[in-house]
């Protein structure tokens, strides 16, 4: 058995200044995420130019952070924040939902689209192999804060979490980056590093991460103040994951003759 090292949630503090491990790992997404963009960008035949690639991070990053609070805010926690609609804006404290932050980014890069001449699913394309490294950083952040912990379990790699008391549980926040960050950011890498039918890439993330998502959820805690939603074992993420699911799968066996520059 295993017990979390109870890392300090700020990991660097100058003078009245704080800067928390969740605010810096947010920064470790966009910036990787902007290193991996301006790398595509100046392949031959990407269709991108490296001028763009700061107007499309900007874009992603604030469709991301709105998106993911006001979700995390409206999926749930709702009445909570009707009651205390001033801390919507307490980033700092956690809480994101990726289903919202999901569809704050369509919104910035159907705008993004609109401003540079390009469909929404040329865009989504050339973002979706770049979340990976967002989701992993995102997640190992839950990780150090001891939030988002896993179900309790007997496991031999199982995890105390002094924050959600003595029993050991399954550290589910470090299930999703490997599986939602590292190995979906391989996978999407990889496959999109040759040209594919347009929105076949964009299709291929919200399958994997639906799938991923769906699994981990029985290993992670429902929040304490929603449970399961239907059937005694189905999650508000379960929930929200599945209209991921049936989108990618659209996306995934639609029929096109447009492609998508690798």
């Amino acid at each position: 058995m295993l017990v979390h090292p109870q890392i300090d949630p700020i990991a660097l503090s100058i003078g009245p200044l704080s800067i928390r491990w969740y605010g810096l790992m947010f920064l470790v997404a966009f910036l990787g995420g902007g290193a991996l963009a301006l790398y595509r960008a100046r392949k031959p035949g990407s269709g991108w130019k490296t001028d763009e690639v700061s107007d499309f991070v900007f874009y992603a990053a604030l469709g991301g952070i709105l998106g993911g609070r006001l979700g995390y805010c409206l999926f749930y926690n709702f009445s909570y924040y009707v009651q205390h609609p001033l801390e919507i804006l307490y980033i700092w404290q956690g809480g994101m939902s990726f289903h919202g932050g999901t569809l704050g980014v369509i919104l910035a890069m159907y705008l993004y689209g609109r401003h540079t001449q390009r469909s929404l699913l040329q865009v989504t394309d050339f973002l979706v192999p770049l979340l990976g490294v967002g989701i992993a950083a995102v997640r190992t952040a839950n990780f150090i804060n001891q939030e988002l912990w896993g179900r309790i379990t007997d496991v031999p790699w199982a995890m105390v979490f002094p924050l959600a008391g003595p029993e050991p549980r399954h550290a589910s926040q470090l299930y999703e980056a490997f599986f939602e960050g590292v190995v979906l950011f391989i996978i999407l890498w990889l496959y999109s590093s040759k040209p594919r039918p347009l929105g076949r890439v964009s299709g291929l993330f919200l399958l994997l991460y639906g799938c991923a998502r769906f699994g981990i959820e029985f290993f992670r805690q429902p929040d304490a103040h929603i449970g399961f939603v239907a059937f005694d074992w189905l999650t508000r993420g379960q929930l929200l994951t599945l209209p991921m699911l049936a989108l990618g799968l659209w996306l995934w066996l639609r029929k096109t003759s447009d492609k998508q520059p690798s």
